[in-house]
Parts: structure tokens; sequence; C-alpha cells
């Protein structure tokens, strides 16, 4: 009996023995088979990198080693220069570890912010060091600094490519074209700014003006009566697109050029604000020869809303057009044709064999004599404005292609239900009005019409917001990274009330909202509302009451150590000059922030930590 317990003691151990071995064997095969970061091909990286900020490749991977340090320079990601929204202390180690080594090795730069200017370029001379430099990219530009640079820009050997947005109106846009019709190499050319002087005409010589720009983009009102002349400057030009042409109430013509032949001209896409289509007329026959591809907004003017001028011109001046895509609006008023008499000449044979189809949407409040009228096609805008149709009108003209819309605006005083169109592809969403009665029903009819979980960016564009619809809405689109209002619903005060309610406490938790901007005044009793419901807040843009300026930038500061530890960048329009010496003092005197930047630009002051 001994002996049997001692083999059965025996076989139980060499059982134990065998087990173990087997797990060895078995730990030993996994650890053979584990890899470490260097064993990846450099590949695996080039690819992870496309998916990263430059900030984050650096602060992870340039100082590991030698062959990381190499494999940034030789995945070119030095070369390129967009920084997303960081912290000042961050940016500039940004700048003295990335982009001051690598200046000249730079081909694309682009600035989101005036600090960012300033600290890249201490004097307008230095942008001589990045003489690699092919595209450049600068937003909220200040005038005066655009004037100094422009010297240094003639000198770039490489740069074709210039998009500009300025901060100030512009007093000469005459000054302002000469100077960009100066750039040697430019073949792309995106210019952003509002006028002080909307009437001032281009007197352009063209010994010194004739522009080697192939691709022009102009957001900000341009005068028709120059539009000739402005043409006559860009004989290389192939695509053009203007945001706001506009008439001049001047009594004296300008002299124009004699028209150029464009043999390159082929996209366009301009919007014309109340002027007679006699008028452009003229400008398609004498430069659209070539075009292939027409895109045109008019607002304000009958005479543009005529099929058989249409079907003339395209058909004499503009034999290789393709794409005829329209967008117009305006009240024909009363008389014996209906706007549906107007639209339905644009349902002739000629229109229908040339694939040009069109529908139109009219406007509650207007009535039946006011329309907006447009083109239905694959290649229709990037942006679509949805309106109220009349009551107890059933119009058959359906939008029936819409999947390249992105920005959905909707215009109405009540979303119906029998809304038929879906829009699979919008991720921007404005909401111009919606009705008290219709809060809680329309956010189901919106998930009908948008996929809400898409939305990165809303703005709610009407006052009298109820804090339970933003609340709501918010829950259903919870991407949203971008919020614009034009005020905080009026309720938000009481934020023990809502901090009680269950879909509040989720959306506070779970919101991407990095970017708020209120285009009205907020008082302090608002500014809890924003600290709790937006934890990951980072920029900021509000107008402040004067008296209450120093309490509110005080409680934002301190708080940017508890609830919003985000938060870095604080934008406050129309304030007085003399907010820029107070702010200033009231950080130094209660050590609010250590490493900072403050400045006051076109009415609007700027502090960014």
């Amino acid at each position: 009996m001994q002996r049997t317990k001692q083999q059965e003691k025996d076989i139980e151990q060499n059982l134990r023995r065998i087990q173990k071995l087997q797990l060895e064997n078995s730990v030993t095969k996994i650890n053979s088979n584990k890899y470490t970061m260097e064993d990846f091909p450099n590949e695996i990286f080039y690819e992870i990198f496309e998916y990263l900020d430059l900030y984050d490749i650096y602060k992870g991977f340039y100082n590991l080693n030698t062959r990381f340090r190499d494999l940034t320079i030789h995945a070119n990601v030095l070369t390129k220069i967009n920084p997303s929204i960081m912290s000042n202390s961050n940016f500039k180690d940004y700048y003295q570890n990335i982009v001051k080594p690598n200046q000249k090795q730079i081909n694309f730069l682009r600035l989101i912010n005036p600090f960012a200017i300033n600290i890249i370029f201490p004097s307008p001379r230095t942008i001589l060091n990045f003489n690699s430099l092919e595209t450049l990219i600068l937003d909220n530009l200040h005038n005066k600094k655009f004037d100094e640079f422009f010297d240094h820009f003639m000198h770039l050997p490489n740069l074709h490519s210039l998009n500009i947005s300025l901060t100030e109106g512009i007093k000469s846009l005459y000054i302002l074209f000469c100077q960009i019709f100066r750039l040697p190499k430019l073949k792309y050319c995106k210019i952003e700014y509002y006028s002080e002087n909307n009437e001032e005409p281009l007197y352009i010589d063209l010994n010194y003006n004739c522009s080697s720009i192939e691709h022009l983009i102009i957001n900000g009102p341009f005068p028709f009566n120059t539009f000739n002349n402005l043409l006559c400057c860009l004989p290389k030009l192939k695509h053009l697109s203007m945001n706001s042409i506009v008439g001049s109430q001047m009594i004296s013509e300008i002299q124009e050029l004699s028209p150029i032949e464009l043999k390159y001209f082929k996209h366009i896409s301009l919007k014309i604000d109340y002027i007679h289509f006699g008028k452009f007329e003229k400008i398609i026959k004498d430069f659209f020869h070539h075009v292939q591809t027409l895109h045109l907004t008019i607002i304000g003017d009958k005479s543009s809303l005529d099929a058989k001028q249409y079907q003339e011109l395209i058909t004499s001046y503009m034999p290789y057009l393709r794409i005829f895509d329209i967008n117009h609006e305006y009240s024909i008023g009363k008389n014996d044709l209906t706007y549906h008499d107007i639209i339905n000449q644009f349902n002739s044979s000629f229109w229908i064999e040339n694939k040009w189809f069109f529908t139109h949407q009219h406007r509650r409040t207007l009535g039946p004599h006011t329309g907006i009228f447009y083109s239905t096609a694959p290649y229709r805008r990037k942006y679509y404005t949805y309106y109220l149709t009349l009551n107890n009108e059933v119009c058959s003209h359906i939008q029936e292609n819409v999947n390249s819309v992105k920005h959905l605006h909707i215009v109405s005083q009540g979303i119906q239900n029998n809304v038929l169109n879906y829009f699979p592809n919008v991720n921007q969403l404005s909401i111009r009005y919606i009705s008290k009665k219709q809060n809680e029903s329309t956010i189901a009819i919106l998930q009908r019409i948008v996929p809400l979980k898409q939305l990165t960016t809303l703005f709610i564009k009407y006052t009298d917001l109820p804090v339970e619809y933003l609340i709501k809405l918010l829950y259903f689109a919870p991407n949203v990274h971008t919020l614009n209002l034009i005020e905080l619903p009026s309720s938000v005060t009481d934020l023990k009330l809502i901090k009680e309610n269950e879909t509040s406490k989720c959306v506070s938790n779970m919101n991407k909202i990095e970017n708020l901007t209120i285009r009205r005044w907020i008082t302090f009793y608002e500014i809890p509302f924003i600290l709790h419901f937006f934890p990951k807040l980072k920029y900021l843009k509000t107008q402040i009451l004067t008296h209450e300026t120093r309490k509110i930038i005080r409680l934002l500061l301190s708080e940017t150590r508890n609830r919003i530890r985000n938060l870095l960048y604080l934008c406050i329009p129309w304030v007085s000059k003399r907010s820029l010496k107070e702010i200033k003092f009231l950080i130094k005197s209660e050590k609010l922030l250590h490493n900072y930047s403050i400045i006051y630009v076109n009415e609007t002051l700027h502090l960014w930590w």
C-alpha cells in the first residue's frame, strides 16, 4: 500500500514537471515572437506619422534614438509645418526644436494666430531663412505685417502658393492686388479681406501687373466695375473663385483695358450681388470662351433668371461648357408671370440634352413670388441651404443628389416632418431658427436629415435658445468639436437644476467641444455653465461686458488649474484698448499666469498661454 502511494506521488510529481516544462516552452515560444519597436520596418512608421501631428511625432519619436531621428527626417515630416492649437509654452518649444533647426528645408508653412506669426518671424526679414518655402498660409495677419513681409516674399525663389487672411479693413484694393501680382513665381493665391472702400477701381498698368497666377480665390467684396481689368492681368488664369462681386455707386466710369484671350481659363465660381445681368453678359462674351465649368450664385437681380439669354450665351460664347451650376435668389414681384412660369423655361430640350437640371424652394415669409432656384447634379456646391416650403403648396421640384454637401444651413421657422432629402456626408450644420413648439420634435426630424453623430461643427444662429434643446442636440451629436452660438441660453444661470439632469451629466462628460464662439456678451453668472459643460475647451471667443471683464478673466484663468485645464486661448472682440493694460496688470498682480502672450488687434484682445 505504501508502495502504491509512493508511486502515485512520483507520478504526480512527474506530471507537474512535465506541465512546468510545457509551460516554460510555451513562454519561450511566446517570447520568441515578441516584437520591439525597433523590429518594425520603416514603412510602418511612415504610415503612423501620417496620422500624427508633427509636434506629437517630435515628442514621441524624435529623441528616442538615432534611427527614429533619421526616420522623421527622411519621412519629410519636418518639411511641412502645420501646428494644431497648443499652449504658448509648447509652441515655443515647437519653434525652438522643430521649426528653427529645419527652417531651410521647410516647404509648407501654416500659422493660424498672430502670436505664432510673431514668434516664427520676429522680424519680416527672417522669412528669407525659409528659402525652400513653396506654400505659405497666414491666418489673422495684421495688415501692417503683410506690408512689411511683402518685399521679402519677392525674394523667396520657390514660393508658388500664398494664402492670406487679413484682420483689418483694406483701404486700397489697388495696392493689395498690385503687390500680389508682382510675385514672380506665384501660381496659387487665396486672399481673404474686408474692404473699407468697395468703390475704388483698379487702375492697372499691364506692363507691371501681368501675373503668373493660375488659381485665384478672392474672399472679400470686389467692385464689379474693375472685374474686366482684373481678368486682363491674369493671362495664365485657369481657375477663379470670388465670393462677393458688388456693384458700384461711382458715377464716372473707369477706363477698361482691352480684353485678352484667356485660353487656359476653365473653371469659374462667382457670387454676384445686385448687378444687372446685362453688365455681366459683356464679361462672359469677352473672357469666358474656354470656360468648361461655371458656378454662379446671384442675389437680387431678376434679369439673371432668363433661360433664353443663358442659352444664347452658352451656344454662342461658351462652346466648351460642360457644367452649368446656378443658384439664384430673388423676388419677381407681382406681375403677369408667376415664379413657376419663369423657372419652367429651364425645362426646354436645350437644358435636358445637356443634362442640366434644376429645382427650387420658397420662403414661407416672403410668399410665392420669391424663390431660390438652383441646379441639381453631382457637382452641386458643398454648401446647401434648406428653406421651408409654402403652406399647402407641393412643388414637384425635388433636390435629388446631395451627396456632395458638407455644410447644411437650415433657414426655417419650423422643420417639416416630410423633408425628403437625406444629406449623408454633412459634417457642418447651421440652424437659423427653431420654433419653441418644435424643440422636442426637431431633433428627431434632424436625425432623418443628417447623421448627427457625424457632425464636427455646429452653428446655432438664433436667440432665445432653450438650454434643454442645446443639451439634447449635443447628446445626439457627440463628435462636435466646434460650437458657434449667438448667445448662451438664458436659463444657464440655473446650474444646479442643469446638473441634476441625467442627459446634461452625460453630455458634460462626453462632449468633445474644444472651440466655442459666442457672438454676444456673456455675463459673470454664465461662466460656471461654460466651466461645467465644456471641460475640454481650448479656445473661447466671446464679448464681455466692460464692467465684468476683470471678474470673468480672473475666474476663467483661475479655473485653468481645475475644471478647464485645456483652455489656452481667449479672444475678446469689441473691447477698448484700455483693457489690454488692465488685464496685464490683473494677471501680474494676482499671478494668474506665468507664461503668456497678449495683444490688441482691430478692437479685439487676444490672450494665449
